[in-house]
């Protein structure tokens, strides 16, 4: 079928002669394990936010605690939407003609995965840039970084991706069948016209400046902190510059890991002609790992705290019979800590203020 001459069948002509043959049992498995997965993670992690944000309203911890609900709250309803589909589609025995003759549910799910794939990846990088304002511009990022500001940063990103995901909708460009028959995307093989080159760039170059963005302020964030650390005498920050390396450390790992082999995959069949003949497996395992970048998100940035960390050093110490770091004091938020010792950092005025406070509140 050409979709060219038949809009209303477009990316039925992948159907014809499909080389890409994946078991049945095998892939249901995959995507409910994903989906429920993925459900379960996040919503612990929005259920662990909403409760953060009962207890602490300082605003230099309300910007991060709400650009965390919103990645969270994406990739829910990302395995949410995407996952329902897609069991739908096993469910159907893959039998796109009957059950998507307008092309209506290729498109909606071409958007999906367009648009919950590129929206992590843009949250991801914002958090990485607020925390590396709140650690090495603190008094920049109280007063500037408001929770309105943010909200509307947020809204941004989102429309956006949004403009992104219809792009090819509003030059009427039909989302296509993959050779698995499982998934709706970008056309991805035999790739000869400009456009659909473009779309692919445009995608995986987006995915990949998003990485670097954050890998780049993640770094700047790491290494202030250790300086932080080490300029500092002060026992109250030695724990928290521990916790706050790891997860800068794990969330750089997962992110780049996990959604590098898609990118990579979507980068080069669009640079490269001969490349688009990847094999459907190979671009199924890239989506598998880009998806688990979703299930991990909220276990990175929210779960990974105080009392896993304090965990993991008992095995390690247990194991190695070293004395790593002194893990007694540990304060209540990471966040917290780390803006109030940067900001002792910047200002000595300030650090003799705090110094003088206890003894003050003793004479009274």
């Amino acid at each position: 079928m050409n979709s060219s001459k038949s809009p209303g069948l477009a990316g039925f002509g992948i159907l014809k002669n499909t080389t890409c043959h994946t078991e049945k049992k095998i892939s249901v498995f995959f995507s409910i394990i994903f989906m429920t997965v993925g459900i379960l993670s996040n919503s612990l992690a929005i259920a662990i936010l909403m409760k953060a944000y009962q207890r602490f309203r300082q605003k230099s911890k309300a910007s991060f605690l709400l650009l965390a609900s919103g990645l969270v709250v994406t990739d829910l309803f990302g395995h949410l939407i995407n996952g329902t589909i897609a069991v739908f589609v096993y469910a159907s025995d893959k039998d796109w003609i009957r059950f998507n003759q307008s092309n209506i549910l290729c498109s909606v799910f071409g958007i999906c995965m367009v648009f919950f794939g590129l929206c992590p990846l843009l949250l991801g990088s914002v958090m990485a840039v607020e925390r590396c304002i709140g650690v090495t511009k603190p008094i920049f990022h109280s007063t500037k970084m408001t929770s309105k500001h943010v909200k509307m940063m947020l809204t941004m990103v989102c429309l956006f991706a949004v403009l992104i995901a219809l792009l090819p909708i509003l030059r009427f460009r039909a989302y296509q069948i993959q050779a698995s028959r499982t998934w709706c995307f970008y056309k991805t093989e035999h790739v000869e016209d400009w456009e659909d080159r473009f779309y692919l760039l445009l995608f995986s170059c987006l995915g990949l400046l998003a990485l670097a963005i954050s890998f780049l302020c993640n770094a700047v964030t790491g290494i202030t902190l250790l300086r932080v650390k080490f300029k500092s005498q002060q026992r109250q920050g030695r724990s928290h510059h521990f916790e706050m390396i790891i997860q800068l450390l794990a969330i750089m790992c997962v992110s780049c890991i996990c959604w590098s082999p898609f990118l990579v995959t979507m980068a080069r069949i669009g640079i490269d002609e001969s490349h688009s003949n990847e094999t459907c497996e190979t671009i199924i395992f890239a989506l598998r790992m880009a998806t688990w970048n979703q299930i991990l998100d909220p276990w990175v940035y929210i779960l990974l705290r105080k009392a896993v960390l304090k965990n993991l050093y008992k095995i390690t110490r247990g194991c190695c019979g070293m004395h790593v770091i002194n893990l007694h004091m540990w304060e209540l938020s990471s966040i917290k800590n780390s803006l109030k010792v940067a900001a002792i950092s910047e200002s000595p005025v300030s650090s003799k203020q705090i110094n003088l406070q206890p003894r003050t509140s003793m004479g009274q």
